[in-house]
């Protein structure tokens, strides 16, 4: 469950390292939403090291309840926070010279980000869905299956939704947008398709690449900006202001291309290692965990 997170602290400090204006003016702007992710990754990684340490059902109950809300709280308010970006938040260059975000948090509340968010959340449930399909046995494959039809039929909806309030509220993207959007919503099918007919291992591929395709086209419609500005086009971040020097960029690219592979290599391997099914007669549920043995 933390391999994601590996990939999230990296892009994290690749953002910082390669375009630190774009970092600092979203992560000021953007504070209270990418605190509370922080806050809900941490929740939710205590969660899992916790539940079972007491044998209490309530105990139990109540780690699961924060395991769901820690896990959704990340996917609504990235989604929320990337819709932001897309449509353009209120940026202006402080009296220092440099750009700089100007809204409150309930700016960032509208309707089209909340939309945002429900996309991100509902694709991901039905990613979830996918991998648990892949990685499970018996009733809880079943219950995967259906559960990724009903999430990936509101994700569909929610997902068209969003796009054609993109194209209506931003005709500049269409173009560079239509194609990506074709290929995402084709590839979306195929893990439809490939859920039905219990291929696992497609359906998650396929609802992977599309999720690549998505937001690498939201990115192609947005370039060369990277965080457009709702005051007007001349405080728009792009790649060329918000970027670190030339020789910041070619070190990083060589660290990327040296570091990236080995790290695919490894997660790939882990992965592999643990390839097999898991069945809820294989999960042991100790009715003592630790914390009984302490006189509480």
């Amino acid at each position: 469950w933390d391999g994601n997170e590996v990939w999230l602290l990296v892009a994290g400090g690749a953002t910082f390292a390669a375009f630190p204006e774009w970092y600092a003016t979203l992560f000021s702007g953007f504070y209270l939403p990418l605190f509370l992710i922080l806050v809900a990754l941490i929740v939710r990684g205590v969660a899992f090291e916790y539940r079972s340490k007491y044998g209490k059902a309530q105990w139990r109950q109540r780690w699961d309840v924060a395991i769901v809300i820690a896990s959704a709280l990340p996917a609504l308010l990235w989604g929320v926070a990337f819709a932001n970006i897309v449509r353009g938040v209120p940026l202006d260059k402080s009296a220092s010279g440099s750009i700089e975000y100007v809204g409150g948090f309930f700016n960032l509340l509208n309707p089209y980000a909340l939309l945002g968010g429900v996309v991100t959340l509902t694709v991901f449930l039905t990613h979830g869905a996918h991998f648990l399909a892949l990685k499970t046995a018996g009733e809880i494959r079943v219950k995967a299956h259906d559960l990724a039809i009903k999430l990936g039929l509101v994700a569909a909806v929610s997902a068209v939704a969003f796009l054609v309030w993109s194209n209506l509220m931003l005709p500049s993207i269409n173009a560079k947008f239509l194609t990506l959007s074709v290929a995402t919503a084709l590839l979306w099918v195929a893990g439809f398709g490939a859920n039905y007919l219990r291929r696992e291992g497609w359906a998650f591929i396929a609802s992977s690449l599309a999720i690549t395709t998505f937001v690498t086209g939201l990115f192609v419609a947005l370039y060369p900006r990277v965080m457009p500005s709702s005051l007007g086009a001349q405080f728009d971040l792009t790649i060329t202001n918000a970027s670190s020097t030339d020789y910041t960029l070619k070190v990083m690219t060589v660290v990327a291309v040296v570091m990236t592979p080995v790290v695919l290599v490894y997660q790939g391997w882990t992965y592999w290692v643990f390839r097999k099914r898991v069945s809820a007669a294989q999960i042991m549920h100790p009715e003592r965990g630790v914390l009984d043995t302490l006189p509480l």
